[in-house]
């Protein structure tokens, strides 16, 4: 959970800034997100298979 106190004469606009980096950091947007729509857990797999695949193809790419 993320947490924010204004500090002493602190704009709101800074406020603002300041949670939204708090938010990003946080991951909390980039969760929203993905729980946005139900997904298949074979879709995810697959998702995460690819991401793999991937991953290791640039591996290979990079090590020679």
């Amino acid at each position: 959970m993320v947490k924010l106190r204004l500090r002493d004469n602190e704009k709101i606009q800074d406020a603002v800034k300041r949670f939204r980096k708090l938010v990003e950091h946080a991951g909390i947007k980039k969760e929203m997100r993905k729980r946005e729509y139900y997904e298949k857990p074979s879709d995810s797999a697959r998702r995460a298979r690819r991401r793999a695949e991937r991953r290791a193809r640039l591996n290979r790419i990079n090590n020679n």
